[in-house]
């Protein structure tokens, strides 16, 4: 077994980011002295605005899903394709020599990496790191797109780990989608805190054009430096800064020309200030991989009962939700009005139903599924059997919009008599603790609530009840299908009444579904067919209530040259090796 000494400093390093923790104070300034960066006396800098720098940075992680996060990973991860100026997945030549599919039966992949292909401590970039993220995606909750994952068999070596074969249980269309952002296995396998601590604190090694020279989260800023071990196209610019302000403090820094641009979520009052800046700035919208949703989680508590469901959802105002989460920025115009599609995919057109819920508040229909599952209104408050329908909402910390959605929303229930207690658990807690509470994978039927079901929601233990939080999209719309919505695939021999992790964080395996899942994922079925059955079968399921896609606004300022918009849903920076001071 090959063996590879760590650098004393590294060592430290390790130790440092590897025992963060969310309940510490942030983190002191991070370096990262495993990569040799520029010492030039004067580097040239390129300075955008944010109007965040928290949380932690794994790409994979829905907890961590960000601007920031985004920007970092395309500029010090490696991936096997990335996205071209029309979203197609290319092939990125900088890493790889080769992918391609040799084999149908069984399907399999072969992956070359190129041999100089390396993390920024010398350790060879090979078939570990394709392992450890597979076996991450596959087996953690609160992941992004794990189906693709679930559907690999194995992954062999080959050629000193250069070469990687992996195969899978089914024909899969979508694999060109996996393996992106690639991570240090050797480095974080082992590591304290496991998956759900991986890059908390920054990046132990990195193996793309930038390197991270410090990390300071109390100024709020992040200085990437030119990574001089890396082994393809040298980056133009020296150093690129992240630096978080307000919308009035980046208008003014656009203004000075201190900001080159910005990228950050703006409302309406942001949006006007831009305009104001006339054509000193160009203003692009860049669509983001989530969506804002509600989730309403059939995961043991009173929402198990379909009819308590549609009642539920009969009562929330999903427009009123849609305009306090906008707040009149870029999202406005990317409602979502589908459960699989995104506004800015290819193929999107809306499928909510025409008339009543969830489009529109439906107080007589409510009224008549709330009656059915048992419950009257007494003194304007629901119950059954004298206890009062209670319903526990969570969203991820004070991450916004989600909080002031989440507020939104209990005020609409308990104006209906429901009674709504809400909790704001770290994003981290939320994803990968209380929306992955094991459950048991078969569903109950509609007719009546399981005698073992709670009927007092998560104030009864069984965790949260309606989720407001991220889902990603993007990429193959058959992963988005089976992610979201698929059931876990289950071993042999398994028993379907055991409680197990939920396989999505709406806690929704509906068996007899999976069938045409499956199709769409294995490409039996072309995705259009299989929308056109599924589509209207989960909007009457009331789990899953979209209302918008996420959308950051792109101001550009005359400081800086080869920066482009970028591909659909990635935004600019895999083009920052381009990126150069000077006007347009």
């Amino acid at each position: 077994m090959r063996t590879r000494r760590i650098l004393p400093p590294l060592a430290a390093l390790l130790a440092a980011v590897l025992g963060a923790c969310s309940n510490t104070p942030p983190p002191p300034v991070v370096t990262s002295p495993a990569a040799q960066t520029t010492t030039a006396k004067n580097p040239s800098q390129i300075v955008f605005g944010v109007d965040d720098i928290s949380g932690g940075f794994n790409p994979h992680n829905i907890a961590d899903s960000s601007t920031v996060t985004s920007a970092l990973s395309q500029l010090v991860l490696p991936s096997v394709f990335r996205s071209d100026e029309t979203g197609k997945p290319v092939l990125d030549k900088s890493l790889m020599r080769s992918a391609e599919v040799i084999s149908q039966q069984p399907f399999t992949v072969a992956y070359e990496i190129k041999q100089e292909a390396s993390w920024s401590d010398g350790a060879p970039i090979a078939v570990e790191d394709f392992i450890y993220l597979y076996n991450q995606m596959r087996d953690n909750p609160g992941v992004v797109q794990p189906a693709g994952y679930r559907q690999i068999n194995n992954i062999q070596p080959g050629e000193g780990g250069k070469r990687v074969e992996v195969t899978f249980t089914k024909p899969y269309p979508g694999w060109q989608t996996l393996f992106s952002n690639l991570m240090p296995s050797h480095l974080l396998k082992d590591a304290p805190g496991g998956w759900q601590n991986a890059l908390e604190g920054g990046f132990p090694a990195v193996a793309g054009p930038f390197s991270v020279k410090t990390m300071d989260r109390d100024r709020g800023e992040i200085v990437l430096e030119r990574n001089e071990r890396y082994w393809d196209k040298v980056a133009a610019v020296d150093q690129i800064v992240l630096r978080r302000t307000d919308q009035v403090g980046m208008v003014d820094a656009l203004r000075s020309g201190n900001d080159q641009f910005a990228l950050y979520r703006t409302d309406e009052t942001g949006l006007k200030r831009l305009s104001e800046l006339g054509t000193a700035v160009r203003l692009h919208t860049i669509p983001r991989p989530f969506v804002a949703e509600l989730l309403l989680r059939p995961a043991g508590g009173v929402l198990t009962d379909e009819r308590t469901r549609a009642g539920v959802s009969a009562l929330i105002d999903r427009k009123q939700l849609i305009d306090q989460g906008v707040a009149g920025g870029p999202s406005a115009t990317l409602h979502a009005d589908a459960q699989v599609l995104a506004p800015s995919m290819p193929g999107y057109a809306p499928t909510v139903p025409a008339a009543g819920a969830p489009g529109t508040p439906d107080p007589q229909r409510a009224q008549e599924q709330l009656a059915a599952a048992g419950y009257t209104k007494e003194a304007g408050t629901w119950r059954k059997d004298g206890k009062p329908l209670s319903l526990v909402i969570g969203s991820p910390g004070q991450q916004e919009p989600y909080a002031t959605i989440a507020k939104k929303l209990a005020s609409q229930l308990v104006a209906a008599g429901v009674e709504v207690r809400t909790v704001a658990p770290q994003p981290r807690d939320l994803f990968s603790g209380q929306l992955a509470m094991p459950v048991k994978t078969s569903q109950p039927s509609s007719s009546a609530t399981p005698s073992t079901t709670p009927e007092t929601g998560g104030s009864s233990g069984v965790g949260i009840d309606i989720a407001v939080v991220p889902q990603p999209v993007g990429g193959d719309p058959a992963s988005v299908l089976a992610s979201q919505f698929g059931c876990r695939p289950a071993p042999q021999n398994s028993d379907d009444q055991a409680p197990a992790v939920p396989a999505n964080s709406a806690a929704f395996c509906q068996k007899s579904l999976q069938p045409a899942i499956d199709s769409a994922l294995s490409g039996a079925t072309p995705m259009p067919e299989a929308l056109a059955t599924l589509e209207p079968e989960l909007w009457r399921q009331h789990v899953v209530i979209p209302l918008f896609q996420l959308a950051d606004t792109l101001a550009v300022g005359n400081g800086i040259s080869g920066l482009t918009p970028g591909p659909p849903l990635m935004g600019p920076f895999g083009g920052a090796v381009n990126w150069t001071r000077g006007a347009k």
